[in-house]
């Protein structure tokens, strides 16, 4: 018997910026629930899922991860994978909270999109960006106020991701001229892992198609509370089943550090990041909530790659972790991590 938690789960999902090669390839074929759930993604591109999944596991991709066409389905598959793993073992979130894309996943675990339909909303941005203007976004270590100089001619803050971490996102020539102007003023910056300008005005043209799309879908409210970046709160029933909502969300910033700010005032949390990389696990260790350590924080992933042994022992120490913390009220059996519970469908 398990001590009862005084700490409730948060699935923290991460987004555009956090894949890297060969991310959780080490869980495909290994973990059931893990690897149907990515099937399940990647079936509904049909033979594109199949070039899809041939890139994520070759050592040599045909077609580079950082590639719209590769980065964005995969990110929300192992997203996704990783949600519907974690559980399978018996936990039962009491929220979810997502950055960028991993809002989108988590939305599709909250049952707010059926997976069918988030797949081709994915993959219509996918197919639509590609007449958007080459650029990307860039990090740099200050306030959003400090980097307000810096803004104009396309470039945008795209995400708040902390007190001294802010996302720049625009073209690539403006975007280039504003990383030169940080280097001669001696500002610590780095280029993420995209060249689309994401959270920019770059991509407003996406946004009637999309809402046209969504249109089109049957939205539900959230059946676990979801806290959105885009509003820094809970998300409302009204705003779950507007379309126009998730159509901007392309072009709005992403307000992290206010979101994450407010799951961790709501209660003490345990916070578990459902995905590739330790993104949003870096950013939580800085609040104040984790360092007192009333929230505590834990990953399910390496960090990059390392092997799929190391894919496989840090799954397996989370789950140690949630059991010593009481989330995990019995232990799956040998071999493997469990199934689905019958009242969480897979879409």
């Amino acid at each position: 018997m398990t001590r009862p938690t005084q700490r409730s789960v948060v699935l923290m999902f991460p987004g555009t910026g956090a894949q890297h090669p060969r991310m959780a390839a080490g869980l495909y074929r290994r973990e059931p629930v893990f690897t149907a759930a990515v099937d399940a993604v990647l079936g509904e591109l049909g033979a594109e899922g199949e070039a899809v999944r041939a890139d994520w596991l070759a050592d040599v991709p045909a077609v580079p991860l950082e590639a719209d066409a590769r980065s964005a389905p995969l990110l929300f598959a192992v997203d996704y994978a990783v949600g519907r793993l974690v559980e399978s073992w018996g936990v039962r979130p009491a929220a979810y909270v997502g950055h960028s894309m991993g809002e989108f996943a988590a939305a599709t675990l909250a049952g707010v999109f059926r997976l069918e339909d988030a797949v081709r909303l994915l993959w219509d941005r996918v197919e639509r960006q590609r007449a958007t203007p080459v650029g990307g976004m860039t990090a740099v270590a200050a306030a959003r106020h400090e980097v307000a100089g810096y803004l104009g001619a396309g470039v945008v803050v795209g995400a708040v991701n902390g007190p001294r971490h802010t996302v720049l996102s625009g073209p690539e020539a403006p975007l280039r001229a504003v990383e030169e102007r940080l280097a001669s003023d001696g500002r610590t910056f780095r280029r993420l892992a995209t060249r689309t300008p994401y959270h920019s005005p770059a991509l407003a043209p996406l946004v009637p198609g999309g809402a046209a799309l969504v249109a089109g879908m049957p939205l539900s409210a959230p059946r676990t509370r979801l806290y959105s970046a885009y509003t820094a709160g809970p998300l409302r029933e009204r705003e779950a089943l507007a379309p126009a909502f998730w159509a901007a969300q392309p072009t709005a910033p992403v307000l992290f550090w206010q979101t994450l700010d407010r799951v961790l005032r709501d209660d003490d949390r345990l916070l578990v990041e459902a995905g590739p990389s330790h993104s949003l696990s870096v950013l939580a260790r800085s609040h104040p909530a984790v360092r007192s350590g009333g929230s505590t924080v834990a990953a399910t992933l390496p960090p990059r790659a390392q092997g799929p042994r190391a894919d496989r022992l840090s799954l397996r120490a989370l789950r140690a972790w949630l059991r010593a913390e009481g989330a995990l009220p019995v232990p799956p059996g040998p071999g493997h991590s469990g199934t689905l519970p019958v009242e969480l469908p897979l879409s």
